[in-house]
């Protein structure tokens, strides 16, 4: 294995969690993984709270590299691109939902935010509702992906309830919060 650091310490809890589920990651896991200590596991991450905070940043790197919008898109389409890409980077982890919610944006996520509330602003999305609707949209964009993860671990969808398309699902429901913020432009 190469040398223990920070990075391949995340790259392989990402690993660990797609394996077992972010219910079974545990340091002692990790550590056996690594072929280390668990104390050695310390040096980089103090508790296992920094560890999954961290594994959450790295997930989601995917979203958080896309290209911003600019001022020739059309703000309906960035938007509904931008959470999908959302979407897309919460399914690639098993339980990626899960270990997403509950985060805070890092300095850095802050900027590429503010960046993407100046550009609904200047579409002509007043402020407080680009703000709501990114907030609500997001949250959306969580709990979808949550129930469809859970329904994947726990084999639904042979029970009474009609199948849905999660997909298709997910886009009615983006659909109707578009629509709902074009009424405010």
């Amino acid at each position: 294995m190469a040398k223990l650091n920070r990075d391949n310490v995340i790259a392989e809890a990402l690993d660990l969690l797609d394996e077992v589920g972010l219910d079974a990651v545990s340091t002692r896991q990790l550590a056996r993984r690594l072929n280390v200590e668990q104390p050695s596991l310390y040096y980089h991450f103090r508790k296992k709270e920094d560890l999954l905070a961290a594994m959450a940043e790295a997930a989601m790197i995917p979203h958080a590299t896309e290209p911003l919008p600019t001022p020739a898109d059309d703000w309906r389409e960035w938007f509904l691109e931008n959470m999908r890409s959302f979407r897309r980077t919460l399914l690639m982890r098993r339980d990626g939902a899960r270990l997403h919610a509950g985060t805070r944006p890092r300095s850095a996520d802050l900027d590429r935010i503010a960046q993407k509330m100046a550009f609904l602003i200047a579409s002509g999305v007043p402020e407080r509702d680009a703000q709501m609707a990114m907030l609500a949209a997001g949250r959306y964009t969580v709990g979808a992906v949550l129930e469809e993860q859970a329904d994947a671990e726990l084999g639904h969808g042979a029970d009474d309830l009609p199948e849905l398309d999660p997909e298709s699902a997910f886009e009615a429901g983006l659909a109707l919060i578009v629509a709902g913020l074009a009424r405010k432009v």
